[in-house]
């Protein structure tokens, strides 16, 4: 049976990495990307593109289909105004949760943090937490710095300093971005292999 895949942010650095990782896993599975700008999709014939803006307490979720199986969510990012960082980490998370139950998936996938400023290791914190409260599995996965595949920006320029710090405190250990994919992946799809029966 094709897997319906809901993917928060799917069109992100993490969120590309992802959907090719899966497809190289499972080749039977549909990717419905939901971005608010709908760019960056990855193009592939089986991944959908929604926009909306998840930033929102109670998004509009158009398009997507009936069944879902599996809802992960990859956006978040620090941010000083605390409504602002609740807007861009705890709302898409409540969204996906809602989403998850909604349609009864088989599991939520969700990215965490420890490295960065506290207010945002924080609410990705209380995220796990509340998170884990649901009937429906939480595969997740919690990194430091990520790098790889690419990925030049002001924050990858630390990962060399921060490999040789690791080896004294592995809390700071940068990780590869296909780590942090296979972690989820094998959390998600350990779910799977204990999928419950669907109601008619």
């Amino acid at each position: 049976m094709n897997r319906q895949v809901v993917l928060f942010g799917g069109n992100g650095y993490i969120g590309q990495q992802l959907i090719e990782a899966w497809q190289q896993r499972d080749a039977d599975v549909t990717f419905w990307v939901v971005s608010k700008t709908g760019r960056n999709i990855p193009q592939f014939a089986n991944v959908h593109s929604v926009v909306a803006d998840l930033s929102q307490e109670n998004p509009t979720l158009n398009g997507l289909p009936e069944q879902i199986d599996y809802v992960v969510d990859l956006i978040g990012a620090p941010e000083k105004d605390p409504q602002t960082l609740i807007r861009l980490n705890q709302n898409p998370a409540r969204a996906m949760q809602r989403l998850a139950e909604t349609h009864h998936a088989i599991a939520m996938g969700f990215i965490g943090g420890t490295l960065g400023p506290k207010p945002f290791v924080a609410i990705k914190r209380s995220i796990i937490q509340s998170l884990q409260s649901s009937a429906i599995p939480l595969a997740v996965v919690a990194p430091t710095l990520v790098y790889g595949a690419g990925r030049k920006d002001a924050m990858t320029r630390w990962v060399p300093v921060l490999k040789v710090i690791g080896r004294l405190v592995p809390s700071v250990r940068p990780v590869a971005v296909e780590e942090v994919v296979s972690k989820l992946l094998n959390q998600l799809f350990a779910y799977s292999r204990k999928e419950p029966e669907r109601e008619n």
